[in-house]
């Protein structure tokens, strides 16, 4: 059966997949130490990340200046190319001639920290997942929810290697980001998995005034009032009662629904032509305030 809500699936036809992993917390992150032990049984695992810490890049990009690269020594004996650009710059790196071959998977994470409902817009471990697809390339973000010293990031990881030896088994839904967040919980006390949807976070923020030096001032903006609101099928319901978190996303912008409520404002605005049908100079700029000419 076909119909709009038909998703295709990419196949994985490599007996030893490309598995590309990359974050936002920098090439030395834990997190993307425990992942890459996770999922080394699956593929061929190469790590292209940031060299420090990139949190909150979000998808922004290197545009003017060359981007380093540098192989750094693991623990495991394997070699991780580090690079002063950012998770996007990573991906793309990665995915246009860095590497001997195009990845098959790409993995970003473990974040040391959830990224939930609004949370994804800024976060830089999506948007390396983001880039993936942009370039036709399946991806997963995976986060850990109220990372702290000596949280077991082992859970996590075992959930990603779970997730990533189904879909290498199964295929990947075609333009699609799996966003993942595991709750902070051993893993025999997680409730299960929920496929769910994004929530809507409540964020705390005001600007506050620390400091003043000639003509210059200093604010802080963010704080840790952190909150969401509680709807059933969300993320955030997921997490908070133990549950394994993963939403689909896809990185279609279009608002549908305005397009074609907007249809008619076409003529007003003169259509193909903005000549033929638009307001002249003098409606755009309103009435005349000066009674003169």
């Amino acid at each position: 059966m076909t119909g709009s809500r038909d998703c295709e699936l990419v196949a994985f036809g490599c007996s030893r997949p490309l598995i590309v992993l990359t974050n936002d917390d920098g090439v030395t992150s834990p997190g993307l130490s425990a992942l890459k032990a996770a999922l080394d049984p699956l593929g061929d695992v190469r790590i292209v990340a940031p060299d420090q810490n990139r949190s909150g890049a979000a998808r922004s990009i290197t545009m003017h200046a060359p981007l380093w690269v540098e192989e750094v020594p693991l623990l495991d004996g394997s070699i991780a190319y580090s690079t002063d650009g950012t998770p996007v710059d990573c991906v793309r790196m990665a995915a246009l001639g860095l590497l001997d071959r195009a990845p098959d998977l790409i993995v970003s994470g473990i974040n040391l920290g959830e990224n939930l409902g609004d949370d994804i817009t800024y976060s830089g471990t999506v948007a390396a997942a983001f880039e993936g697809i942009m370039l036709d390339i399946p991806a997963i973000a995976m986060s850990a929810q109220g990372y702290h010293p000596g949280y077991d990031l082992s859970v996590p990881a075992r959930f990603a290697r779970r997730l990533v030896a189904l879909v290498l088994e199964k295929g990947f839904p075609a333009k699609t980001v799996l966003t993942v967040n595991v709750p902070d919980r051993r893993w025999e006390d997680l409730r299960g998995t929920r496929l769910t949807t994004l929530g809507r976070r409540i964020y705390g923020d005001k600007v506050e005034h620390r400091a003043t030096s000639g003509n210059r001032r200093q604010y802080h903006i963010y704080n840790d009032d952190l909150g969401f609101h509680h709807a059933p099928g969300t993320d955030f319901e997921a997490v908070s009662e133990g549950y394994v978190s993963v939403t689909p996303l896809h990185f279609d912008l279009m608002s549908h629904d305005a397009l074609d409520r907007l249809r008619s404002w076409e003529g007003a605005l003169g259509g193909d032509n903005p000549e033929a049908g638009a307001p002249g100079a003098a409606a755009l700029e309103g009435p005349d305030q000066g009674g003169q000419a």
